[in-house]
């Protein structure tokens, strides 16, 4: 696939229209800035949202955009505060998340669920793709790779300066992890939860279309201190956001499902599937994701 389409249609993120084109990666690399909290920013464009989140001890910043945005990221950040980045956590192993790491210090600590350790070794395909993006990290000798994994909850920092990650099972990838701001009620939910539309199953990364719902709704039904989400790709979301999102990939799974025991293709399945009238407002999904993510939960099925 020509890597231009391969790039556009992954930031495409469940339909979502995202304002980074393969065109123009060779233009001025701009990070907006949205202000949430006196210490708590999401940084957009360049792929992913990144959030900055100023501590007493450094900013812990979540996700690092595409190769080439890690200078602007920083350069950024230093407008915004005097600390200098301490911590960098990726909430998967994508590389429009972890593609800035490799310009931060060598002495930033780089925090990852292990699975995505692993993926970001491995540096597999995206299912649906057959791309996976630069790897920066080979051409590092491993800088930016992680440092420091957990497998199901970890606590950075203390008090008001705390950040809790999550790893509430698979989904967009198999190690997805959901990032709490416990003083300020706020979460990043990396593309757990991408925005209003179909997600992207990445099956050669781990993720599965028949956990998804289950993922969402343990992540919904745990994190009850959280008021607001920051989005992978899109603006922030509330908590019923999240459970109706949950609801939403639910329904396309059991669609699904219900087309593979009725023995229809993936083709008849994808030409001819729309979301109930709940859902009228969520982008549509393309004909190749829809696809795609039903290929993944055909091959699931027993």
């Amino acid at each position: 696939m020509n890597r231009a389409i391969a790039i556009a249609l992954l930031l495409a993120v469940g339909g979502l229209s995202i304002a980074v084109a393969a065109g123009r990666q060779d233009e001025e690399r701009v990070v907006e800035v949205e202000q949430l909290e006196d210490n708590l920013y999401v940084l957009r464009g360049g792929g992913g949202n990144s959030a900055a989140f100023v501590t007493g001890g450094g900013v812990v910043l979540v996700d690092t955009k595409m190769p080439g945005w890690g200078q602007p990221l920083l350069d950024k950040i230093a407008e915004l505060t005097s600390q200098p980045v301490s911590t960098i956590i990726n909430t998967h192993t994508h590389f429009d998340h972890v593609g800035g790491n490799v310009e931060f210090p060598a002495a930033v600590e780089v925090v990852t669920h292990a699975n995505t350790e692993r993926l970001m070794q491995e540096w597999n395909d995206i299912s649906g793709l057959n791309f996976a993006g630069e790897n920066v990290f080979a051409a590092s000798n491993g800088r930016g790779m992680p440092t420091r994994t957990f497998t199901d909850r970890l606590t950075l920092g203390s008090g008001a300066d705390q950040v809790d990650l999550y790893h509430f099972g698979r989904g967009h990838t198999g190690g997805d992890a959901w990032v709490v701001f416990p003083a300020l009620r706020y979460a990043h939910t990396g593309d757990m939860f991408a925005g209003k539309g179909m997600p992207l199953l990445d099956a050669n990364n781990g993720g599965s279309g028949v956990d998804f719902p289950g993922t969402l709704r343990n992540a919904h039904r745990t994190l009850t201190a959280v008021d607001t989400y920051i989005t992978g790709h899109s603006t922030q979301m509330a908590p019923d956001d999240l459970a109706e999102f949950a609801d939403y990939v639910s329904e396309f799974v059991d669609a699904v499902r219900a087309a593979r025991q009725a023995g229809r293709s993936v083709e008849e399945f994808a030409a001819s599937w729309t979301p109930s009238a709940r859902f009228s407002g969520y982008d549509a999904a393309t004909e190749q994701r829809l696809q795609a993510n039903a290929q993944i939960i055909y091959d699931e099925l027993p």
